[in-house]
């Protein structure tokens, strides 16, 4: 079945079963291999992707729900070389230990900021719950989104910090 998706702003064409995780035509055709699997049922958060905005579990998203949508994968996120003020906190605060789930993680807190530019930490706790950590590196997730929410500029939704 031929479907058109949009990914990452970029348009592309699949011979592909509309059941087909979304997860897998990201990482298997498309190559982006950034987003990862992790329990394969959506309850880790591993695989968190956004379509149209909206942070969803790819691994139990059919490709077929993002045919005429926009899809934004961890590597969405920079821009023209340049990594997203969540990127940058998560190396400040020393974030990843294995680092495996920290692309959804990232994913999560990007949909949170854009849609609450100054969350209270009960929100950043609420947002991020869902997203599992084998680490246990909570505090630093925490603390990484606080220090780009508490940012003197307005946070805007590309993540370059230069507010609206």
């Amino acid at each position: 079945m031929a479907l058109s998706l949009t990914v990452n702003g970029e348009q592309w064409s699949l011979d592909i079963e509309g059941d087909t995780p979304l997860l897998w035509v990201l990482r298997d055709e498309l190559g982006l291999k950034g987003t990862k699997f992790g329990c394969g049922v959506g309850l880790c958060g591993a695989c968190t992707v956004h379509l149209n905005g909206q942070p969803v579990r790819s691994c139990s998203t059919p490709v077929e729900m993002a045919v005429g949508g926009e899809v934004t994968t961890i590597e969405g996120l920079a821009e023209e070389g340049q990594l997203h003020a969540l990127q940058k906190a998560w190396i400040a605060e020393g974030v990843p230990q294995c680092g495996y789930c920290q692309s959804g993680q990232i994913m999560s807190a990007a949909h949170l900021l854009a849609t609450n530019s100054a969350p209270a930490r009960n929100d950043i706790v609420a947002a991020m719950t869902g997203n599992l950590c084998r680490c246990g590196t909570y505090s630093r997730i925490i603390a990484a989104v606080e220090s780009v929410a508490g940012n003197s500029l307005a946070y805007d939704a590309s993540g370059t910090g230069e507010g609206n």
